[in-house]
């Protein structure tokens, strides 16, 4: 397993490109199994969660192209019905792709999906998708098997605003003739991002950005070029630690547009924080000082649930009390105990709250990453950190955050990879 030595205590400068969007380019993967013809995706972010979608199209036949850094060609017949367990099981995207697959083959064979362990992630919500569109589910002792002979429009009100479940019904709706909808969608950048990506393939859809999708198939999609939209999760990463270290610190791909609540929040610690134009945030030195005493996670486009874990460990940095609050992962708090460890002043009251006293120093420790997030967290911590810091675990912030110790060690970290 990899880790990352980190030497705390020293201030970032200069400027930082934000990659693109996971949470885009995962279903826009998926969605180049609905068709033969040549994909073209650009700002693809080349992290171990995309890497593992790309191997899994391999595996089910396409020819995948790296033609250039970031920039990716898909073409070919899907050629296979069964997920790879190996990558299947790493990979909580792989759910995607009954969606991509199921129009196609009529038979999806799909191990359970993995990812980061961060509370109950129900698979239910998908199969009642594909339930919807007339597809059947059946489960054997190893895999979950879905079927569909002829895929039929329909309106499915989806009973939470799943990000991926969103994805698998535009996917499945993408592909039959009539018109479909989708109410209580997700409404996040990444689900426009597949929305547009759809279009270009031939899908006409009204809506888009909204929690109301209406979707008018084509039983023949297309080939297309697109650009994967940048990660603002990432951007908001970026500023947080930029903030924490009392850094000037300038975001290029740092779209306005899905930032503001990211920004509001920042501000509302105190962050000298402002956009020079759509797309790039400027960082300015400031005293942090928590003046909203609550940071609550949302639906978009309230506070992301993934931006809590760097957010806590900037309340840690601010003077006065934070209620942190994320309702919709019971598992998201289980690593403040880490930052207990590195000095900080925080009491857990459930799963979901934490109340965080600031500021306080934290001292170097050695720790490891429980999923993608906190362990992001975990490295802006030990950035601010006085003394050396060894974060265990690392290729788990490797499959969201591209090359993160190369990015952060040009802008001033001291970070080093030990594999």
């Amino acid at each position: 397993m990899a880790k990352f030595r980190i030497e705390g205590g020293h201030p970032l400068s200069g400027t930082i490109k934000t990659a693109g969007n996971k949470n885009a380019a995962l279903p826009i993967i998926a969605a180049t199994a609905l068709t033969a013809e040549t994909c073209v995706l650009k700002n693809v972010p080349e992290i171990r969660d995309v890497h593992a979608m790309l191997n899994l199209l391999r595996n089910l036949g396409k020819t995948v192209t790296r033609v250039e850094p970031s920039v990716y060609e898909i073409s070919g017949h899907i050629q296979g019905n069964r997920l790879t367990r190996e990558l299947a099981g790493n990979l909580r995207a792989s759910i995607l792709l009954i969606g991509g697959l199921l129009p196609v083959t009529k038979e999806v064979v799909l191990p359970p999906p993995g990812g980061c362990v961060i509370g109950r992630r129900k698979v239910n919500t998908h199969f009642e998708v594909v339930q919807a569109f007339g597809g059947k589910v059946v489960s054997s002792e190893d895999d979950f098997i879905l079927q569909a002979s002829e895929l039929t429009p329909a309106r499915v009100l989806l009973t939470e605003a799943s990000v991926t479940a969103t994805g698998n019904a535009l996917l499945l709706s993408a592909t039959i003739e009539g018109e479909s909808v989708i109410e209580n969608a997700a409404c996040e950048p990444h689900i426009a991002d597949l929305c547009h990506v759809l279009i270009k393939m031939g899908a006409k859809i009204d809506g888009v950005g909204s929690n109301r999708l209406r979707i008018y198939g084509n039983a023949r999609l297309h080939g297309f070029e697109h650009s994967v939209v940048p990660d603002h999760i990432e951007a908001g990463t970026f500023a947080v630690a930029a903030a924490c270290l009392n850094s000037p610190l300038v975001i290029h791909d740092a779209v306005k547009a899905h930032l503001q609540m990211t920004v509001f929040h920042l501000k509302q610690m105190n962050v000298n924080a402002k956009f020079l134009d759509d797309n790039t945030l400027s960082l300015q030195p400031s005293k942090l000082i928590s003046r909203s005493e609550k940071v609550q996670v949302g639906v978009w486009p309230a506070f992301p649930t993934d931006l809590m874990s760097p957010m806590i460990v900037l309340a840690t940095q601010a003077e006065g009390m934070t209620l942190c609050h994320d309702w919709m992962y019971e598992s998201r708090m289980f690593f403040v105990d880490k930052l207990s460890i590195m000095g900080a002043n925080i009491i857990q009251c459930d799963p979901h709250r934490v109340i965080v006293h600031g500021p306080t120093p934290l001292k170097g420790q050695e720790l490891s990453s429980p999923d993608i997030r906190a362990g992001i967290a975990l490295v802006i911590a030990a950035m601010l950190a006085q003394g050396e810091s060894i974060i265990d675990r690392a290729e788990l912030i490797d499959r969201g955050y591209e090359q993160i110790d190369k990015r952060l060690s040009a802008i001033g970290a001291k970070i080093e990879r030990l594999d």
